[in-house]
């Protein structure tokens, strides 16, 4: 089943992002290569897919799990989580329509 990885960054995350984002994409990767990830990406703070210094403000992970448990799992170890890049990350089953 599909998941929604909702996450939510603590103010001024960005140099903390820098740092574990080649962890954090390490991860991503492997999941892509399982053919687990529908879509991932961050949310820019501004209108601008490249917003600089303002940074992002979260990021959401739309990926395949066996279960809500497991999706939890996979979350909770997630390289911004352990680097307190994420202030609240939000699990929940997606049912994909369109």
């Amino acid at each position: 089943m599909l998941y929604v990885i909702y996450s939510e960054d603590i103010p001024n995350s960005l140099e903390k992002r820098r740092q574990a984002r080649p962890a954090h994409i390490e991860r991503l990767q492997a999941l892509k290569e399982q053919g687990r990830v529908l879509l991932a990406g961050p949310f820019p703070a501004i209108d601008s897919e490249e917003p600089g210094d303002a940074g992002m403000t979260g990021s959401l992970v739309i990926a395949e799990f066996e279960s809500l448990a497991e999706a939890t799992r996979w979350a909770d170890v997630d390289p911004y989580v352990l680097a307190g890049v994420y202030q609240k990350v939000t699990v929940k089953p997606f049912k994909k329509t369109i």
